[in-house]
């Protein structure tokens, strides 16, 4: 581990914080309360529900997917990256909190906020990433990557398990009903998002900006810059590959994230067991990030990319035939197990290949990349249980999977590090 161990940790507790909106309201509650209580209208079907998920999902991904690359660029004109961090978790905690303003029935307005805070999320996690190249070394950054993504399963398990507790015994809590106790989880996960993120903002130090890209304000530059690293990513094959392979299985990745409760409650699963298993995942995806981490320092990080992608690959075919919570809570333990491993291996593989000075802007193609693959992905889902029902849509991930899979396989290997 480097010499700079305060920034490194203040960095990984990023992940700690922004995690806790990805489990408590992206993964677990928004999506159970969104079909149960914004959604309870005349008329409204559990397909209807997915739609309108899915779309809020690849909204809020389709904005930063665009604006991505010249933020990233505006950001090392500019020395920004801290910046632009706060002010996208500022976003994503303000809608956070709003979202019990959403009264009963209000789904259009409870997917509005939703969709702002899930930029926000994103946004966040994109200035968080580029940060990697300010607080480690090409050596270290498989580790350093698992150590963020390790942080992140821990706290956002523990707060998770917190407003599991309340949410299932909310008189216990001095809390009327479990309503109540999804409004409050919603209003400490703004707090928790906020407070664990000030680390970064004072004791990270970024780089020196890179080289100004002509004459006229940071906005101008900034875009010289991208049309000047659109152009260089265009000729590095080994990033380009890599890219096109990550658009592909990250999409995929993303939506079992983002739709694995709605799928659940689409086949008739009950709601708690389903928490109890993404409980279960969080804590087994924090050794398992960990291993993924001495996986890639070993093997190198691509294998271990590729290793599970396939698993993922895998639990497609075998939720098709997922009928009991104890499946569910199988398949959920397996996706514990490579999770965090993919992304971990994802982020530190990319920081690895890249100029080091031009994190934001390389990130934020890499960010680009990954909500464009945001967007398929949930509507492929959506528009699949339209047709052939909740079951058999997550058979339309395999495209994404397979897809990346063979991408991947055509990038030259990087050399273990030492």
């Amino acid at each position: 581990m480097p010499e700079n161990r305060r920034a490194i940790w203040s960095w990984a507790f990023i992940d700690w914080a922004n995690s806790a909106f990805s489990i408590v309201v992206m993964t677990a509650f928004f999506p159970i309360f969104f079909k149960e209580y914004w959604s309870a209208v005349p008329g409204m079907t559990p397909e209807k529900s997915t739609w309108y998920l899915g779309l809020a999902n690849s909204l809020s991904s389709l904005v930063i997917a665009v604006l991505a690359p010249l933020l990233g660029s505006i950001a090392d004109q500019g020395n920004a990256k801290k910046k632009f961090l706060f002010g996208f978790t500022l976003l994503g905690a303000a809608a956070t909190a709003a979202l019990p303003l959403a009264a009963k029935g209000q789904y259009a307005l409870a997917a509005t906020l939703y969709a702002i805070a899930a930029l926000g999320f994103s946004g966040n996690s994109m200035f968080a990433d580029a940060l990697i190249t300010d607080v480690g070394e090409k050596e270290n950054f498989d580790r350093v990557s698992a150590l963020g993504y390790a942080l992140g399963y821990v706290g956002s398990g523990l707060l998770f398990v917190f407003c599991s507790a309340m949410t299932a015994a909310p008189a216990k809590f001095g809390l009327a009903d479990a309503a109540a106790a999804v409004t409050l989880s919603f209003w400490i996960t703004a707090g928790w998002w906020l407070l664990f993120t000030v680390p970064c903002l004072l004791w990270v130090r970024e780089n020196p900006a890179v080289a100004p890209a002509g004459e006229g304000s940071v906005l101008t530059r900034g875009f010289h810059q991208l049309v000047k690293t659109f152009g260089e990513i265009r000729r590095d094959r080994r990033i380009l590959f890599f890219l096109a392979g990550y658009i592909l299985y990250i999409d995929g990745v993303n939506t079992v994230i983002k739709m694995a409760v709605d799928f659940g409650k689409a086949i008739g699963l009950d709601s708690a067991g389903m928490l109890k298993a993404l409980i279960v995942t969080q804590f087994v995806a924090f050794p398992a990030a960990i291993v993924f981490g001495r996986i890639g320092e070993k093997f190198g990080a691509r294998r271990g990319i590729m290793l599970g992608v396939a698993v993922y690959a895998g639990l497609c075919v075998f939720a098709t035939r997922i009928d009991s919570q104890a499946e569910f809570f199988t398949m959920a333990v397996v996706v514990g197990l490579v999770q965090g491993g993919v992304q971990s291996l994802s982020r530190s593989y990319f920081a690895r290949i890249i100029p080091a000075e031009k994190g934001g802007e390389y990130f934020g193609f890499y960010n680009m990349v990954g909500k464009f693959a945001a967007i398929l992905g949930p509507t492929l889902m959506g528009v699949s249980a339209l047709y052939v029902g909740s079951r058999l849509a997550i058979l339309s991930l395999l495209l994404l999977f397979g897809g990346g899979l063979w991408l991947i396989s055509r990038v030259r290997d990087e050399a273990p590090a030492a």
